[in-house]
């Protein structure tokens, strides 16, 4: 199997409506090439010096996806390359990407990531501080909130399905609230193993790495 023949795959078993990131981050500017030739054009890295390199050398009509865990010091890297930010966590996180877009009057369009799981080894803000993030946001000018990122736990069907419809419940109830700055069109949830479940759960964007470039390789 290819790099062509696995995104050929995957999307014929997601509908049109479901956007996939091609989640890219250890992988040569090739196999991103190869991938944009057959039309994909968000990809995901989750780290920001990798997504600067690649975003540099590559088209400009690729849409970047920043997913990784976000210091303070690199959101400066982040202004006119990340398409969408989808790890805003806390209100240090928030207040540094406003000071810093605001600097350039540009708009950063970002997902809130939960911590649904409450894995200590995850970054994402727990359920009971989402309100505090998100009284923030509304005094914001350079930060707009476009929906909900998480990464579950590890586990079988049923736990996976449990999570994923806990984050979708978190999304509808904020989806019928008016909150400025806020508006909940996007849930980024489901990688290469959960992406199926991630659909059916409601999940309208997938992060898939390993099922398109296959595994990755971390000695590089």
């Amino acid at each position: 199997m290819d790099i062509e023949d696995n995104i050929s795959n995957i999307l014929s078993t997601i509908p049109q409506d479901v956007t996939l990131i091609a989640v890219s981050k250890t992988k040569p500017i090739e196999d991103l090439k190869r991938a944009y030739a057959v039309g994909i054009r968000d990809f995901g890295e989750n780290k920001v010096q990798e997504l600067v390199e690649k975003c540099d050398s590559l088209d400009k009509d690729i849409r970047w996806h920043f997913i990784g865990n976000l210091q303070t010091n690199k959101v400066k890297y982040l202004v006119d390359r990340a398409y969408l930010i989808h790890s805003l966590d806390s209100i240090k996180l928030l207040n540094e990407i406003e000071k810093v877009y605001g600097k350039k009057n540009k708009v950063a369009e970002v997902l809130i990531e939960v911590n649904i799981g409450r894995e200590l080894s995850k970054g994402g803000v727990l359920e009971e501080n989402l309100n505090e993030l998100l009284e923030n946001v509304e005094l914001c000018k350079f930060v707009k909130v476009r929906g909900l990122m998480a990464i579950i736990p590890k586990g079988d069907d049923k736990s996976c399905r449990l999570y994923f419809r806990e984050v979708k419940k978190i999304w509808n109830t904020l989806k019928n609230k008016e909150i400025k700055n806020v508006k909940m069109e996007i849930l980024s949830m489901g990688m290469t193993h959960d992406y199926k479940l991630a659909i059916e759960e409601g999940s309208n964007m997938v992060r898939i790495g390993e099922g398109i470039f296959g595994a990755r390789n971390y000695n590089k």
